[in-house]
């Protein structure tokens, strides 16, 4: 799935995204077939509203790819900033212009966020419609060395098409979570003519649990896939720029530097997790619980992986 770009292949990401991808096939099939079931155990169909919410949801899912940049920035209260418009701008332009000199890779939208959290971001459906952004609370905290691993990890995002993998990876749950709203409401505010359909009540209440199901399914598996997706722009990144111990750095600052952060800011945030180079809010607890429903590895994870990265490098120059 990667662009024709110099970043580092990663066997291990196209594995476990294959994986994952064939893993949530075999959900969406076993689903169909559950529904199909259940229509026909109870002499009816479900498939209008299948068809409702598979159409619902290739509308939703193709809208956030297509508009994925700019409900990123809309979001994030950024704005697109050109190479002499300030002294951050400039600073930010120069060092992604380094990181798409050495990765053969068409140049992304800059922007910058006019907040005091230190993270950023990379979105876009491809290399020609990308942005990358990064805030001027991460600008003032890091060096440039620190910056750039930062800015190669992001823009990794974007050569590997992790936007348009991710979008594919959750047209089933957006398909699952419609069909649990639909029977929902479908039961709440249909309950006066159950008299005249006898079916109708157990058709969507079976219908609202298999879809929990399938959601709950789908949701793990895409943190799952999250999860191997940070890790492999980490990996990506530090490998681009030769430079680990600076992308730990880094990592290490901005984690350290989320938690001050006032609450009501950090949940404000919370929306974006998905884009961040770290969240902006942790699940408490942090134990392998915590891990299962977040959308990034551990610190430690990443730490670890990097030293990896960093013996690689080791070995190769001897």
């Amino acid at each position: 799935m990667a662009a024709r770009t110099r970043y580092a292949p990663d066997r291990g990401l196209t594995v476990r995204m294959t994986a994952t991808m064939f893993l949530l096939g075999l959900v969406f099939v076993a689903f169909i077939a559950a529904i199909i079931g259940i229509g026909t155990a109870y002499g009816a169909s479900s498939s209008a509203i299948v068809l409702f919410a598979v159409i619902l949801g290739g509308g939703f899912a193709i809208g956030s790819l297509f508009y994925s940049d700019k409900i990123a920035l809309a979001t994030a209260g950024a704005r697109e900033v050109s190479p002499n418009e300030s002294e951050d701008a400039a600073r930010l332009h120069g060092i992604v212009d380094r990181l798409c000199a050495l990765a053969d890779m068409p140049k992304p939208r800059v922007a910058i966020s006019d907040t005091d959290m230190p993270n950023a971001f990379a979105t876009g459906r491809n290399a020609d419609h990308a942005v990358v952004c990064a805030t001027k609370g991460l600008m003032r905290r890091l060096n440039n060395d620190e910056l750039e691993g930062v800015l190669a990890h992001e823009m990794s995002h974007v050569a590997h098409k992790d936007v348009q993998v991710m979008t594919i990876a959750s047209f089933l749950a957006i398909i699952a979570a419609l069909l649990v709203r639909i029977a929902f409401y479908s039961e709440l505010f249909g309950g006066g003519r159950r008299s005249n359909d006898q079916n109708a009540l157990p058709i969507m209440f079976i219908l609202m649990v298999v879809s929990a199901v399938v959601y709950a399914i789908s949701f793990l598996l895409i943190r799952l896939l999250s999860r191997y997706r940070e890790l492999s722009a980490d990996r990506s990144g530090a490998l681009l720029t030769g430079q680990p111990s600076a992308l730990k750095s880094a990592l290490i600052q901005v984690t350290g530097k989320i938690g001050p952060i006032p609450t009501q800011d950090l949940r404000a945030a919370q929306p974006m997790n998905a884009f961040f180079f770290a969240p902006a809010m942790h699940l408490s607890g942090g134990g392998g619980l915590a891990n299962v429903f977040s959308t990034h590895p551990s610190l430690e994870r990443r730490l670890a992986e990097l030293d990896k990265v960093q013996q690689q490098l080791g070995r190769t120059a001897g």
